[in-house]
């Protein structure tokens, strides 16, 4: 029945008087994230650069790219997947198969998937309407998807209701929500919460904060914070709505620039902004007047990835064959299915069994299924039973980097600057003044819950020697102690903004 699908689940209706909200991390509620779908979803966006003619770009290959990734469930790729579909970059599937996706997305209780439920409801893509894109919006929200808190939040934002214009009066939630977004790195969610600091007492002071948090937003890739920084160190009618101390015409130059950056790519991110462009009363440094020292000089910094070593893995053929830059790590995925739920390696375990048995299948080695598929069937090993071994389950073994622990956050192609590593490597840690000048990029252990909201190349800052690193609680607003992160040096090259580099 149609009404059994996720496109229609019964949500609580949307309340935007609620009396609180409660913020969730989205990266703790997602899928693990398989290395090597990884490296295949950041392959598909790069091929969609939007600097490659439309015409010109190969969906097949961005397409096929796109659905490996989403076959080991990658959460982004089976969105973007969907969006596949929807402007009919495969002949094969259309609209329908587009809300599948996104419907076997919400099964794994991936909270964007509730939110892009929403649009297709607000849109018409699947029949609903307003009140049922708010409920799947609130449900996102509640679940952690920070596009979905960015854009309530905007809609609570405001001082009276007005339920024909889409907004309404709820100052705390909207801040609670708004402030939980840019914790997970929303641009947007900076903007809107700019405009709430400006009205806060100690007029002075939230001056400060709403142009920092502007500022933030634009390394986190907000066309409408760059814009607003443009517009505010233009100068205003009334000089006592500025929030900057005062006009400068060199900074809005800049922040121009980055605006026009993000509005053709809003993919970008410059992370390392204070480098070319600080706030005052910092100075700014001298620069060319050119687009691509700018850009080059404010974007990630990656380091070289290490050629990998032949591993016995990847010495062998077939579904055994691992590629040498990745290893195992287990995960909680167990099933009893006879078919493989979804794509990946897979071996056989049997709690059940005695420990003849276990030890026998414990020595057989993850196997790579494609979705569907039978899985084999294993036999009792000689002298602990006969034909199949019963009650078999399947454990899934995700793929990671085969890098011995290496500090190497992942970016598209084109959205980050390859550097080489600073030798010797130095590692800090957070309660620390920093040492040394350059790029620093925070870092979680692999197992931390929150690695994936950290390890970013969007997390680097740039920082002056004596300078002390940001605060996960205070400056990002994120539920992370300080003394569980480390900060390594990624890049400590004097800039030179007179000097052009290779165009971007």
């Amino acid at each position: 029945m149609t009404n059994d699908l996720p496109r229609n689940e019964k949500l609580p209706l949307f309340n935007p008087h609620r009396p609180d909200f409660t913020c969730q991390i989205e990266a703790t509620k997602v899928p693990p994230i398989d290395a090597e779908a990884d490296k295949w979803f950041n392959e598909a966006l790069a091929l969609e650069d939007p600097e490659i003619y439309e015409d010109d770009r190969d969906y097949k290959r961005i397409v096929q790219l796109t659905r490996q990734a989403a076959q080991r469930h990658h959460w982004k790729a089976m969105l973007n997947l969907a969006s596949l579909y929807l402007e009919g970059r495969d002949p094969d599937h259309g609209r329908e198969d587009a809300i599948r996706t996104v419907e076997e997305a919400i099964k794994l209780d991936i909270p964007a998937a509730y939110d892009r439920m929403g649009t297709y409801h607000m849109e018409g893509i699947v029949p609903g309407g307003a009140t049922r894109a708010y409920a799947f919006w609130q449900k996102a929200a509640d679940m952690g998807s920070p596009n979905a808190m960015a854009f309530l939040g905007e809609k609570m934002k405001a001082t009276w209701d007005n339920p024909r214009e889409s907004f309404w009066a709820n100052v705390p939630v909207a801040t609670k929500m708004l402030e939980c977004g840019f914790a997970q790195g929303n641009g947007e969610a900076a903007f809107y919460l700019h405009y709430l600091y400006t009205r806060e007492e100690n007029k002075r002071e939230n001056k400060a904060r709403a142009l920092a948090i502007l500022h933030e937003g634009v390394k986190l890739g907000s066309v409408n914070c760059a814009g607003a920084l443009v517009a505010d160190f233009s100068g205003r009618a009334n000089h006592e709505d500025m929030l900057a101390p005062f006009i400068d015409k060199a900074r809005v130059e800049r922040y121009l620039m980055l605006a026009n950056a993000l509005r053709f790519n809003p993919l970008r991110r410059f992370p390392n902004l204070d480098k070319v462009l600080p706030l005052p009363p910092a100075p700014l440094p001298r620069w060319d007047g050119k687009r691509e020292t700018l850009l080059k000089a404010a974007m990630a910094v990656t380091p070289p990835k290490a050629e990998p070593k032949p591993s016995a893995a990847s010495q062998r053929t077939g579904r055994e064959h691992l590629d040498a830059a990745y290893d195992f790590r287990e995960s909680n995925n167990i099933t009893g299915e006879k078919n493989t739920p979804f794509a990946g390696y897979w071996r056989p375990i049997a709690p059940k069994e005695m420990e003849p048995v276990r030890a026998h299948l414990s020595g057989i080695l993850p196997h790579l299924y494609l979705p569907g598929e039978p899985f084999d069937q294993p036999r009792y090993p000689a002298g602990t039973g006969r034909g199949v071994i019963p009650d078999i389950m399947w454990q899934r073994l995700l793929t990671v980097h085969h890098n011995h622990g290496a500090v190497e956050p992942q970016a598209v192609a084109g959205l980050s600057r390859e550097v080489a590593r600073p030798k010797p490597h130095r590692a800090c840690e957070a309660d620390q003044a920093c040492p040394v000048t350059g790029t620093w990029q925070p870092w979680l252990a692999p197992e931390h819950p929150l690695r994936h909201a950290v390890n970013q190349p969007w997390r680097q800052t740039w920082l002056t020697a004596g300078r002390h690193f940001p605060d996960p609680k205070r400056d990002w607003l994120l539920p992370l102690d300080p003394d569980e992160l480390t900060w390594h040096l990624l890049d400590s090259e004097t800039p030179n903004l007179l000097q052009a580099w290779e165009q971007v």
